[in-house]
């Protein structure tokens, strides 16, 4: 048998032309509506969007205390002024620089006693005649009469130039005394601070108190170099109140601090009160 051929495949016929579309005429009515509300929502998502972002960036910005319903509770620290330190005279240099070997104070000491907190009533009788307190008056902080007189003799002999002083009574009762003794030398405060204190306990008692323990937590905390602290508690059982105190050395000038308050001495205001005066004569 003869093989038949395969049938032929007739070809695509080809695709017409492409015709272009016409152009678009402008939007019918209701297209004009639809379009105008579109563009609306999208330039109100842009403004929210916006004033989200900037809202964010603020709070981020603000102090935790500035954001209402995250402010903290205070810690017990006390709102003192703003402290400034007075200027010195042209070329002196300050009590703990390296090239004031005497550790010298320039400024005037009754400018460096640290102010008393808002809202605390100034023990007037601390104010002393013209800002000096007279040496008996800082010695009335001790009782016995015995240590008393024999401080006064080491005072005498140590050169004690000036007192100033500074006192209040804040309105939860506590009772502050800042005393502020001034000494030729750094080296008369270094030997007066060994005399007064040791590292667990004070030499001599305060009134209010029989006996002190270091304040261990304190004796942790910074400082500025060139300085000296020595902080105590009273140890437990207290009487009616308790007292805390503390010896700051800085330059030719010794920092007496003694806190008591019936019940308890609250640590945070002592120490805040310790560093504040600690920088100042810094």
């Amino acid at each position: 048998m003869t093989e038949q051929p395969p049938p032929l495949i007739p070809p695509m016929p080809e695709a017409p032309p492409l015709i272009p579309p016409a152009p678009a005429g402008p939007p019918a009515p209701k297209d004009r509506r639809v379009l105008r509300a579109v563009l609306r929502w999208t330039a109100a998502v842009v403004v929210f969007a916006v004033v989200g972002a900037g809202t964010a960036y603020g709070i981020t910005r603000l102090e935790r205390t500035d954001v209402p319903g995250l402010a903290t509770e205070s810690d017990g620290r006390w709102e003192y002024p703003t402290l400034t330190k007075p200027p010195l005279p042209s070329g002196s240099p300050g009590p703990l620089d390296g090239t004031n070997t005497a550790g010298t104070h320039h400024a005037d000491l009754r400018a460096l006693l640290l102010p008393a907190p808002r809202g605390a009533e100034e023990d007037r009788a601390l104010r002393g005649k013209d800002g000096w307190l007279a040496t008996g008056d800082f010695l009335a902080e001790y009782p016995d009469k015995e240590e008393r007189a024999e401080l006064r003799q080491r005072l005498v002999d140590s050169g004690l130039r000036h007192v100033a002083a500074r006192g209040w009574t804040t309105q939860d009762g506590t009772h502050t005394r800042v005393y502020l003794l001034h000494f030729g030398t750094a080296a008369v405060v270094d030997d007066m601070v060994g005399a007064l204190a040791s590292y667990n306990a004070p030499n001599h008692t305060v009134r209010g108190a029989e006996a002190f323990t270091l304040d261990e937590d304190f004796a942790e905390a910074p400082q500025p170099d060139g300085t000296t602290r020595l902080a105590y508690v009273e140890a437990a059982p207290s009487g009616a109140e308790q007292v805390r105190q503390a010896y700051v050395s800085a330059g030719d000038v010794l920092a007496v601090i003694v806190q008591s308050r019936k019940g308890t001495a609250h640590a945070v205001p002592f120490r805040q009160t310790v560093m504040l005066q600690t920088q100042l004569l810094g």
